[in-house]
């Protein structure tokens, strides 16, 4: 990601899953997630039932465009537990799904590709947010 990061916003329950996630992993799995763990450094943490509705959370459905081209895409941000074969999901363990977290609908982000290469996505929609429907245990 660039110099100038998003603000980002997560509930303290989203932390406390995350931080559990990552006190199960082997020291070469906490490498490769140093992303995420500064994420969740920087983060405003709030209690569910203060998130904005325009947060993308954990379990959030969102859908994104991509700058460079008229594609558009559907994601839902998950525990690895929940990860699915379908293209469908996104571990937060994932550089791109540590991206996702926190963000506002219409944030801009650098989005690593699987070639390591950067492309800009923008946040178009969040398509289904727990905490706004008010599945604050999901």
């Amino acid at each position: 990601m660039n110099a100038l990061q998003p603000e980002i916003v997560i509930s303290d329950l989203d932390l406390k899953r995350i931080e559990q996630i990552l006190t199960t992993l082997s020291h070469s799995e906490l490498e490769k997630v140093a992303t995420l763990e500064d994420e969740l450094e920087r983060a405003n943490v709030v209690e569910p039932v203060a998130i904005p509705v325009n947060v993308v959370t954990m379990n959030s459905t969102v859908k994104f465009s991509v700058s460079s081209s008229q594609q558009t895409f559907c994601l839902t941000l998950v525990y690895p537990k929940d990860m699915t074969n379908d293209g469908k999901t996104i571990s937060i363990l994932a550089p791109a799904g540590s991206a996702m977290l926190g963000l506002l609908e219409g944030d801009e982000i650098e989005w690593p590709t699987p070639d390591g290469k950067p492309m800009k996505v923008k946040v178009e929609e969040i398509l289904y947010q727990p905490e706004r429907v008010g599945e604050f245990h999901r």
